[in-house]
């Protein structure tokens, strides 16, 4: 008797669990709005259950981010919201890299072949841009938010990037974004809806800070070149 691969296993659990989180509407449950209703209640429950509520929802978290489901930012603002900014900052700093870096391995051994070609066109770019700078090039992706984190996660799994250099370039390059919004989160009571998170002063000061890595990066070779150079 032939013997099924256990990525198919996996792979269908995987597909099963985002099925079912659809099907129920889960989404609503990561909303803004639920958010903004729930919060008393949620704080009270955290204050009164730290020790559970802190990786209950660092596990939520992985959860919604390795399977690329719709509510990362709405619990980035809860992580504000209900255990401010020092402990919020550091859980979901750590939950957001470990949920990326696991579709980041789902990406590379379970749905390689599906994802290349539903992402043909932006794959080419993003080889181009690992291959000519490496950990620079994923690092400013990170910095931007423009570009949307759960695509990054999925394309950078098909390049030939370490998992270990993903992992720790990921969890650097968005501690910014992690720690404004977490910040954003303690401040929910007075923003009204999920667009007075987001200015154009901040996404231009993001996107200054998605192009440093590669000026870095062409400065370090201009200066070896110049060393180089009789």
């Amino acid at each position: 008797m032939k013997k099924i691969n256990p990525k198919l296993y996996v792979g269908a659990a995987l597909l099963l669990a985002i099925a079912a989180f659809f099907y129920f509407d889960g989404a609503k449950y990561l909303s803004f709005d639920a958010l903004k209703a729930q919060r008393e209640s949620l704080s009270a429950w955290v204050e009164a259950h730290f020790l559970v509520a802190m990786p209950l929802f660092v596990v939520i978290y992985i959860a919604v981010t390795a399977l690329s489901l719709p509510g990362a930012l709405v619990l980035t603002l809860a992580g504000g919201a209900l255990f401010g900014v020092l402990w919020g900052t550091v859980a979901v700093s750590f939950a957001s890299s470990i949920g990326a870096t696991l579709a980041f391995l789902g990406a590379r051994w379970l749905f390689g072949e599906s994802l290349r070609l539903r992402f043909a066109d932006r794959l080419q770019a993003v080889e181009a841009g690992v291959k000519k700078d490496g950990a620079f090039y994923l690092l400013s992706l990170r910095l931007v938010p423009l570009v949307p984190f759960f695509v990054v996660n999925l394309l950078m799994g098909l390049t030939s990037i370490p998992a270990r250099t993903f992992y720790w370039v990921s969890q650097l390059g968005m501690f910014p974004g992690t720690l404004a919004y977490v910040f954003a989160g303690t401040q929910l009571a007075t923003i009204s809806s999920p667009k007075g998170l987001v200015s154009p002063p901040l996404l231009i000061a993001f996107a200054i800070l998605g192009v440093l890595p590669l000026a870095m990066r062409w400065l370090l070779n201009f200066l070896s070149r110049t060393r180089g150079t009789p």
